[in-house]
């Protein structure tokens, strides 16, 4: 039997890490077993420990990629918006606070999806989202820092820290109140949704 390049290796990790990821998304870290989730990254569960010693261990790599990307979708935005910060910051909320991302979990950022799994899944895990949520903190206060300045007003760093701290949360908070109503009343979801960007973009 041939044996696995490097390369091929590296790319089975990957499938595992997605796979993972969307399944831990969905449905938790508690929700779904490592036998179902290399039978949906298309391998066997034997070769599961070919690349993780653990599924806590996966559940790690799981935050630190989606984080990942998620903080790479906020850097794409910032690009977008290179003369305007207040425009950054409103294309952040309008794009994080929509039934899509609300419908679809597992695709969605780990900050919401994952924040409760962090909280029970004792000291690594919590390390790991707070390495996330420190790398959105720190973008976002940039973020409002950059709108004081463009708009020729004052704030301090404590006080763009604070700013951005409270609205990150609550667009976390907006997310995962529309998603535990969204199944029994679709209307107050949207509503959840609605009333939060609206307020949000008046911050």
């Amino acid at each position: 039997m041939p044996r696995i390049t490097q390369e091929q290796k590296k790319r089975n990790r990957e499938k595992i890490v997605q796979a993972a990821g969307e399944g831990f998304r969905l449905r938790g870290v508690g929700g779904i077993g490592i036998e179902e989730l290399m039978k949906a990254a298309g391998m066997t569960h034997g070769g599961f420990y070919n690349h993780f010693s653990s599924k806590e261990d996966l559940a790690l790599e799981v935050y630190r990629q989606g984080f990942a990307d998620s903080l790479a979708a906020l850097a794409a935005i910032r690009e977008a918006h290179p003369r305007s910060a207040r425009a950054a910051l409103h294309d952040m909320v309008d794009g994080y606070l929509t039934a899509e991302h609300r419908d679809h979990p597992e695709t969605g950022c780990p900050s919401a999806a994952l924040a409760a799994d962090a909280g029970r899944h004792g000291a690594a895990a919590q390390a790991e989202y707070r390495h996330g949520l420190e790398g959105y903190l720190g973008a976002i206060t940039e973020m409002v820092q950059d709108r004081a300045r463009q708009s020729g007003t004052r704030t301090t760093p404590a006080e763009a820290r604070e700013q951005a701290v409270a609205l990150f949360s609550q667009m976390v908070g907006a997310m995962v109140i529309a998603r535990a109503v969204a199944g029994a009343d679709p209307g107050l979801a949207d509503e959840v949704l609605t009333a939060g960007r609206r307020r949000l973009k008046r911050l």
